[in-house]
């Protein structure tokens, strides 16, 4: 019998689902979700087509004791709308800042999940931040939205390289002070 380790992390509760920490279980549906160029064309750091090996990678880096980013699956499970809806990650920067990082589904996309996560994780503030960074491709007006949702405030103008566009993608950067 395996047994997974225990992540110092905590689950936060919404009305509609949990954050909690990744699961070496969350690998096939976290895979399944993330090699749908849909959702990998949004995201800097995501391949297409999907690399073997990578989710497993990802997973123990996110639950890994020396991690400097945590992870949380979006787990609707306890309302029977899906075990893995998406992640939502917190990526250190410096002392009290850190990046915020989301993908949902294409299933539950346009339903508030994305909102309501990265607000939950805001309201939680689980790394004590004092500030939170957040990044999104111009082409992606629905992360916009939910970083202007949840209290993001516009700083610029950047680019990126997207490994799933294979070029770099022009950006908004976007802030949030949290105290």
């Amino acid at each position: 019998m395996m047994f997974e380790s225990i992540v110092n992390q905590p689950v936060i509760e919404t009305e509609r689902f949990d954050l909690r920490p990744v699961r070496p279980s969350d690998a096939g549906l976290i895979g399944l979700y993330i090699s749908d160029f849909r959702v990998a064309r949004n995201t800097s750091s995501i391949p297409h087509p999907l690399p073997p090996g990578l989710v497993e990678a990802f997973i123990a880096r996110v639950r890994a004791d020396d991690r400097v980013e945590d992870a949380w699956v979006i787990d609707g499970s306890r309302i029977d709308a899906g075990e893995v809806m998406g992640v939502v990650s917190l990526n250190r920067l410096d002392a009290q800042e850190a990046e915020i990082g989301f993908w949902v589904a294409p299933a539950f996309w346009n339903t508030g999940v994305a909102s309501e996560a990265v607000a939950a994780l805001i309201e939680a503030n689980p790394l004590d931040c004092r500030m939170i960074y957040a990044t999104v491709h111009q082409g992606n007006a629905a992360s916009a939205r939910v970083l202007t949702n949840c209290g993001f405030c516009y700083l610029g103008d950047a680019e990126t390289y997207s490994v799933a566009q294979a070029a770099k993608v022009p950006t908004w950067t976007y802030s949030r002070k949290l105290y």
